[in-house]
């Protein structure tokens, strides 16, 4: 679900700081945003709920209930919800000449923070939301005081978030590996594996290689070849054709051919060099 007010730029007002946008995600497991650019606005979210992502120099980072991330104009921004704790989360974007002087002096030139007290950070997102929803920018001196009262409120409450409190991205990843591998004989589906990471498909493929070195499929792959191995080692009885079912492969001709590409030889040469025949 969605509240969300857009307002056009002013390109030249009096006002210290004036909203660009404000809004309030909830319940959006999908939530996902990457703006490799950054944008021309400063942006403030603040979580109330649930569970967040947000990378930082290829670090990922998991914010929780009262935490919060504010981003200069042109930073590279990429955030996201947790798929099985879905965030709830306020924002606001905001432009002002002077705003990253202010910012910068007072030592908020950080990502990431957190606030103990923050029930009129809540508060201030709420008014101006409901301002926005009811008088659009016909009342744009309110507009630019909610909005001030906002960064206030979160510049006198707000504290850097412990650098322990980063997620290292192998965390994400090594504790599904034996999962992946006892059930890698299934269809693989990447959405399933990426809601038990709590992270999008894009970024549970993005961490998987940076743990990995290899792509989620080519590690299900590893699996099945070095199950389809076993197999002909121990069982010589069994059928190649039956093989291929019991580790993945419904078509016989695709389990040959991925096997050769791992092994150099065919399953049936495999099995023969391991019994003399």
């Amino acid at each position: 679900m969605r509240r969300q007010v857009i307002f056009p730029t002013i390109q030249q007002h009096p006002y210290f700081i004036f909203p660009e946008s404000v809004g309030w995600y909830y319940d959006m497991p999908e939530h996902t945003v990457y703006r490799p650019d950054g944008a021309t606005s400063f942006s403030l979210h603040f979580l109330i709920e649930g569970k967040g992502y947000v990378e930082i120099n290829n670090e990922v980072f998991t914010l929780h209930r009262g935490d919060a991330f504010l981003y200069f104009p042109q930073q590279p921004q990429t955030y996201y919800s947790s798929q099985d704790e879905p965030w709830s989360v306020h924002w606001v974007h905001f432009y002002g000449h002077k705003l990253k002087d202010l910012l910068v002096e007072q030592g908020f030139h950080r990502n990431l923070w957190t606030l103990k007290q923050w029930k009129g950070l809540l508060q201030g997102y709420e008014e101006l939301l409901q301002e926005a929803e009811q008088n659009s920018i016909l009342q744009r001196t309110r507009l630019s005081a909610l909005t001030y009262s906002i960064l206030v409120e979160f510049m006198s409450h707000a504290t850097p978030l412990a650098a322990n409190r980063g997620t290292d991205p192998v965390d994400h990843i090594t504790n599904l590996l034996p999962a992946m591998q006892t059930s890698s004989s299934e269809p693989f589906e990447l959405e399933h594996w990426a809601q038990k990471a709590g992270v999008t498909p894009h970024y549970f493929c993005k961490l998987f290689r940076k743990a990995t070195g290899m792509t989620p499929m080519d590690f299900i792959t590893l699996c099945r070849i070095q199950n389809a191995k076993q197999l002909l080692i121990e069982n010589s009885s069994l059928q190649v054709q039956e093989i291929a079912r019991q580790v993945g492969y419904p078509s016989v001709s695709y389990f040959n051919q991925r096997f050769m590409q791992f092994e150099r030889v065919t399953p049936g040469q495999y099995r023969r060099k391991f019994h003399g025949h």
